[in-house]
């Protein structure tokens, strides 16, 4: 396999990248930020795109941050050109017309955890750990955290955990709502198999719409979300997937997306 930084297996259009620094916990500096940008900027472009799932390297962390050694020195200008760096790289991920699911293992910590929070949802395993300690290194978190976190989790409880920078289990990132699900170590990777055959017998196209639906409708008052999935739900039926879609339903055999 490839030494890159970041890894990429293309399975039928459903992307599973794998950030590859183990020995530094994945942490996220401007070399990986770069390499992930540039895969997502291609992600962007694939027709046949169908999911992405995002991880790390190794059995101890998804991401435990950003790089501390590389931002130790940099100035006030330096820091924000690389948090404008990792907040535009995040937002490619966000952005992205399918659905993006976070695989996390172990510490999902700073910017890891703003990474995972830019995920449409997040699957973690019961050693993983989340939190945005920023506060503990003198800064706030500048990926995005104090954006997304409370709009994940709600207000009171980011603000807890962007104030204090203490540590959750996941147990606690389920039940405040931070992942979608927990399950022992060991099954992690037979569910991503799980779910890539899910997602591979879905219709691709409705599946970008109900995404676009989702994320376009939460920025607008109830009237014109409701109207925008009214548009979405019609323009279904202009093309062959809801066809083949309900034909397979009333023929009582598998769709052929």
């Amino acid at each position: 396999m490839s030494e890159s930084v970041i890894e990429k297996v293309d399975s039928e259009g459903i992307v599973r990248l794998t950030i590859n620094r183990p020995k530094a916990l994945n942490a996220l500096n401007s070399d990986v930020l770069s390499a992930l940008e540039t895969h997502l900027t291609e992600l962007e472009n694939q027709t046949n795109l169908r999911a992405v799932l995002i991880t790390g390297a190794g059995e101890k962390s998804f991401v435990a941050g950003a790089d501390i050694t590389e931002m130790r020195d940099k100035t006030p200008e330096e820091a924000r050109a690389f948090a404008s760096q990792a907040l535009r790289t995040i937002q490619r991920l966000e952005t992205l017309p399918v659905p993006v699911v976070a695989l996390v293992n172990g510490f999902c910590l700073g910017g890891g955890c703003e990474l995972a929070l830019a995920c449409d949802w997040a699957v973690a395993s019961d050693n993983a750990v989340f939190g945005q300690p920023e506060v503990l290194l003198g800064v706030i978190p500048g990926f995005g955290g104090t954006q997304r976190l409370p709009r994940r989790v709600g207000p009171a409880m980011a603000i807890d955990l962007v104030t204090t920078g203490r540590k959750i289990d996941a147990k606690e990132a389920l039940r405040i709502g931070l992942v979608n699900r927990v399950m022992p170590q060991a099954e992690l990777e037979s569910y991503v198999e799980e779910l890539t055959q899910q997602l591979k017998g879905n219709g691709p196209q409705s599946v970008r719409g109900a995404k676009q639906a989702v994320h376009d409708g939460m920025d607008q008052d109830l009237d014109s979300a409701l109207a925008l999935e009214t548009s979405l739900f019609a323009l279904c039926f202009a093309g062959e997937e809801q066809k083949e879609g309900m034909s397979a339903f009333i023929e009582k055999r598998k769709a052929n997306f």
